[in-house]
């Protein structure tokens, strides 16, 4: 049986100096493992909020853990990282205080559009100015919909989370079932309020047609449908940084793993988009310079009939060399659904692309699942 979501509710206690995290509350959410479909480097934004007045909505996205200077004030008053409203109030001196559904709004448009399996609404240092409760939608939405055509009333929203109340300088995590794709969301706070942070996790589910048009592709890419589904070693960093896009800028942008001490090697293995043959190999090791590993090795199995499929070789055991983009042509290789990169004996690796193609069987299984997931 699966162990509740931790839910955090209620005001922290007002900053006292040393660390501010020291009393943030947080918790080990199993959807956290998940990529972040929001994430801007992928290409998610915030398109539209109704009120931003003491921080804007952009910094909800933003990927690094949120800030605090405790001596940082503006002419508005407190600069916060995250996206914070002004006070709501009631409609006369009779009625003071927010009616029951007044509340504030943010549009959110995901990077890798996809399966929802849990959201963070994250309140750190919003310690007695977060919302009371929080709600999430999301939609499916073909194209690049304005905020107007959003808000529109024919639009379809589906409650993810419903109005749930949170806690201040806290990770108030919550699990979602829906089963669908969404392309946007729509953040909720009630009555209005500070958030930091808003993490969506899930499952890349990319558009057929897109990839269809494209042909070659980068198969293992994170955008594309790509996931690391399992490493040896995650000790500096996750393996998911390695199919993110764009180039690594600094160490901890990639994969790297622990000093190895005994006689074994380090490995990740892929799920592609779907069944392919992969024509071609980078193996990037930027920003690796003392810690590259010194040999790597691809294996790839077709996981359609048999999930436990021996490992073909794709690349033989190759040197790299520090901080360098490696190509490799492949010859002829069997269709696959994975991939696994062995490095010898241990070390960083910054990005993998593995560029190829659908084959026409792989093509109709991902049509069939966009279609069954409700694609825009």
């Amino acid at each position: 049986m699966t162990a509740p979501t931790p839910r955090f509710t209620g005001d922290a206690q007002p900053y006292g100096g040393g660390d501010p995290y020291a009393d943030y509350r947080t918790a080990d959410f199993p959807f956290a493992h998940l990529p972040d479909l929001a994430d801007r480097r992928l290409g998610g934004s915030v398109t539209a909020a109704n009120d931003e007045f003491f921080a804007e909505r952009e910094n909800l996205l933003r990927p690094e853990t949120p800030h605090f200077d405790p001596a940082d004030f503006g002419h508005k008053g407190k600069v916060m990282d995250g996206w914070e409203t002004r006070r709501r109030r009631g409609a006369s001196a009779a009625t003071p205080h927010p009616a029951d559904e007044d509340h504030d709004w943010a549009l959110i448009k995901l990077g890798a559009p996809g399966v929802i399996h849990g959201i963070v609404v994250d309140t750190a240092h919003f310690r007695g100015n977060y919302p009371q409760a929080v709600s999430v939608e999301g939609t499916s939405a073909p194209g690049t919909p304005s905020p107007a055509d959003l808000l529109a009333d024919d639009t379809e929203w589906t409650t993810l989370v419903p109005r749930t109340p949170v806690g201040g300088h806290a990770a108030n995590g919550f699990e979602v079932t829906s089963g669908r794709r969404f392309t946007h969301l729509r953040l909720k706070q009630h009555p209005d309020g500070g958030i930091a942070r808003l993490r969506v996790h899930g499952e890349v589910v990319p558009d057929p047609a897109w990839l269809t048009v494209l042909g070659t592709f980068d198969l293992a890419a994170l955008e594309n449908g790509g996931a690391a589904e399992d490493a040896s070693d995650r000790f500096y960093s996750p393996p998911a940084n390695s199919i993110k896009p764009g180039r690594s800028q600094k160490m901890d942008e990639g994969w790297e793993t622990r000093r190895r001490r005994d006689q074994g090697h380090d490995w990740v293995r892929y799920r592609l988009t779907a069944q392919a043959l992969i024509r071609a190999v980078e193996i990037d090791t930027g920003c690796y310079k003392g810690n590259a590993p010194g040999w790597a090795a691809l294996y790839g199995r077709d996981a359609t009939v048999d999930a436990d499929a021996p490992w073909t070789e794709l690349l033989p055991r190759s040197p790299l060399q520090p901080d360098t983009v490696h190509r490799f042509l492949l010859g002829q290789v069997p269709p696959v659904t994975h991939v696994r990169i062995d490095i010898y004996p241990d070390g960083g690796i910054a990005r993998l692309r593995l560029h190829g193609s659908l084959t026409a069987d792989g093509a109709q299984r991902l049509a069939a699942r966009y279609a069954e997931l409700g694609g825009a």
